[in-house]
């Protein structure tokens, strides 16, 4: 069979590669896969839900900052400024700024935020409603996470837009449609660490009762983000905040098109949109691939692997694993339990996000299902060409 993992036209045309990465699971689940002619060096590609984990929760093993967690390579110099954010740091770095930026995302933080969720949800119905048709990304997945943010961040809802178009930049640099070459997304970078910037200049002259102002603050412990820590993590939760939710929103209404008996179980027990939100997260995958490079000597799995190596772990694949999940290729919204790794395979790097995410999808399925129940898909969906995002650029649906 013909392995390539990072074809990006293979993502954009037909989505994650699912029938290689079954092949993988069962015939060479550590393989060694080569660059895929996009300048990268030769990496292997982990695609075994057990072998995910375990590279997952050995960031000792296999650090995030010896080579970042992207496959962009750069001179060292620039590795620098990047090992800042938390993406590309290890422990002891990356605990610390955890430990800050933790303070924003506490479940009771996070809770609080319910009641403003449904009423966003509802009011992106409304509208949706006053059409016959809609792009669900742009007019339902798209805003939610963007209106959320804005909630987080204190900044104008009519911000959004730029958030948007920055984000979708910055994801999207190898995709036509949102950028012309690679080089605007790191101006889109730039353009959001200014807009950062901008923020907490304001926040620290005009504090205010929002997560800005808290994670300026220092801590019990007087720890405190520095400028670039505090820009950086904006950063991250700009492109982490929106993509993941958005992905994640348009792929589960795929899914739900796809699979429409599973929307009438959702449209008859709205109570489903909670083990839904994690059933969505495992079938979707928002996040393809990170990668990781081995400090020493080890083994994944039976696979030797050698200091240095890159070693590049597929949560796609490993969401499919017929060893801990019955019946993958299903899509069921009732499946319990749901040990998925769409959020990471623990340690470290889980996602900071993961309850607000959860939180997102579940609110928002209630909602479409109570009040959209006829929803319908309208025509072909629209891949995002990345390898990195299983993204979905458009979703024509009817509203009747």
């Amino acid at each position: 069979m013909d392995i390539n993992l990072v074809d990006q036209d293979l993502y954009a045309r037909e989505g994650a590669p699912h029938d290689r990465f079954a092949w993988l699971r069962a015939n060479d689940p550590v393989h060694r896969h080569a660059g895929g002619g996009l300048g990268w060096p030769d990496f292997w590609a982990v695609t075994r839900h057990a072998d995910v984990v375990q590279v997952s929760r050995r960031p000792d093993l296999f650090s995030s900052s010896r080579k970042l967690a992207l496959f962009e390579e750069m001179p060292e110099e620039q590795r620098e400024f990047q090992r800042m954010m938390m993406l590309n740091q290890d422990p002891p770095e990356h605990t610390r700024r955890r430990s800050l930026v933790n303070r924003g995302f506490t479940p009771r933080v996070i809770g609080a935020l319910e009641q403003h969720i449904r009423d966003i949800c509802h009011d992106l119905v409304d509208e949706a409603r006053g059409r016959s048709s809609i792009d669900f990304v742009r007019d339902i997945a798209a805003p939610l996470p963007l209106y959320v943010i804005c909630e987080l961040l204190g900044a104008p809802v009519e911000d959004r837009d730029k958030l948007f178009t920055w984000s979708n930049q910055m994801i999207g640099a190898e995709d036509p449609d949102y950028a012309a070459d690679p080089t605007e997304g790191r101006d889109a970078a730039a353009e959001v660490y200014a807009y950062a910037n901008r923020l907490a200049a304001e926040r620290r002259e005009e504090p205010r009762d929002d997560i800005i102002t808290k994670l300026l603050r220092p801590d019990d412990n007087g720890e405190v983000l520095d400028e670039n820590e505090f820009d950086l993590f904006v950063l991250l939760l700009v492109v982490a905040g929106n993509e993941t939710t958005r992905n994640a929103a348009s792929g589960g209404m795929l899914g739900f098109f796809e699979h429409p008996e599973q929307w009438r179980r959702l449209v008859a027990d709205r109570a489903l949109a909670g083990t839904a939100a994690d059933e969505i997260v495992r079938w979707v995958s928002p996040v393809n691939l990170f990668r990781r490079t081995a400090t020493a000597d080890t083994v994944i799995g039976e696979q030797e692997v050698k200091e240095g190596d890159k070693v590049v772990v597929f949560y796609t694949s490993a969401n499919r694993d017929e060893d801990v999940f019955a019946d993958p290729g299903v899509f069921d919204i009732g499946r319990t339990p749901n040990p998925h790794i769409g959020f990471g395979g623990g340690g470290a790097h889980f996602c900071l996000g993961n309850h607000l995410a959860k939180l997102e999808l579940r609110v928002l399925f209630e909602v479409l299902a109570e009040r959209l129940p006829n929803l319908a898909q309208a025509g072909p969906a629209r891949r995002l060409r990345s390898n990195f995002i299983n993204g979905i650029k458009e979703l024509p649906a009817t509203v009747s």
